[in-house]
């Protein structure tokens, strides 16, 4: 440990933009969940690294998916684990030239110097892919926008036979409704259920729809609808669904003005999250619309809401009121 601040270094010195490339690298490759985007994000901003939806996408498209992990794969993590983990897995992509070496890390040497010291994978071994053989040639963490989405949408479409759908918005503006929908057998195939007001000031705090998602597979919907929300997801989430949609209802984003039956496409071949009202309508709507009141009056829940940033930016408190 006195050596560690002997030679002073500090978290800015290993939290740089390239270590911040390497971390989405691989999230990438492992097919990891959407909740990196604002993770990642936010401890970004907090130590004045330049990161953004961008940065994402252009690691996503150089990046193959070789991983075969649950929710659309077989295995766990635990069985990774026993074939070498996630640092024989930083090993290839390293050797395959995907990760930068030369960032600095706690240990106080260089990643490189660090994953010369670990196995590699075992041979024979089924869950990682090799990166010339991948599930997918890029990753499958994609960043959708759209007149739905202007600031940006996640999505993670590993595992999909469906890779896009048009269909009416079923409009909820509560997992609860959306959940009682579902349970109800009200929401058929083909629908595109909205769950909205679940952002980061709307929840507050980004309710993630697990056990919604579940539910729909469970009921035999898991490919056949799609899920659109301001909120987010969990790892273990699969689907045709998309969270983080920004800017967010409780702001006014376009996701509070959908009507039921607008006609709405998820469509990750161009990366689109479109709902076909023309703009002027959009306008009309957006006049007539009133932000409802925060779920939570006084207190620190009201203090974050009032302060938290959009999805798009790591949901950070320090931006100011948007």
């Amino acid at each position: 440990m006195w050596n560690f601040f002997v030679k002073e270094i500090y978290p800015r010195d290993i939290m740089t933009k390239e270590a911040f490339e390497n971390a989405i690298t691989v999230v990438m490759a492992l097919g990891g969940s959407t909740n990196a985007f604002l993770h990642l994000l936010a401890m970004a901003h907090s130590v004045d690294v330049d990161l953004s939806y961008d940065d994402f996408e252009r690691i996503r498209e150089r990046v193959p998916h070789i991983a075969d992990l649950k929710p659309s794969g077989k295995y766990v993590m635990e069985n990774l684990h026993q074939v070498g983990g996630v640092s024989a897995v930083m090993k290839l992509l390293l050797e395959e030239g995907l990760l930068s070496g030369d960032c600095l890390t706690v240990t106080g040497k260089t990643l490189a110097e660090n994953l010369a010291e670990v196995p590699p994978l075992h041979e024979g071994q089924e869950i990682i892919r090799p990166v010339s053989e991948p599930f997918k040639e890029c990753g499958p963490l994609y960043v959708l926008k759209g007149n739905l989405a202007p600031a940006g949408a996640v999505a993670k479409m590993s595992g999909l036979k469906v890779s896009k759908l048009t269909g009416p918005a079923r409009v909820f503006d509560s997992e609860k409704e959306a959940t009682e929908a579902v349970l109800a057998n009200q929401i058929n195939p083909g629908d595109v259920l909205v769950i909205r007001y679940a952002g980061p000031k709307g929840g507050p705090g980004m309710s993630e729809m697990l056990s919604i998602s579940a539910i729909i597979i469970g009921k035999g919907l898991g490919e056949k609808i799609g899920l659109l929300t301001d909120g987010r997801f969990s790892g273990g989430t699969h689907g045709l669904v998309v969270g983080h949609v920004a800017p967010e209802a409780q702001v006014g984003g376009p996701i509070a003005l959908l009507k039921e039956g607008d006609l709405v496409t998820i469509d990750s071949e161009t990366q689109e999250l479109n709902v076909d009202v023309g703009p002027e309508e959009m306008t009309v709507r957006l006049a007539d619309w009133q932000a409802p009141p925060l779920r939570y009056s006084r207190g620190v829940l009201n203090k974050y809401a009032r302060l938290v940033s959009c999805a798009s930016k790591g949901a950070v408190t320090d931006l100011g009121e948007e």
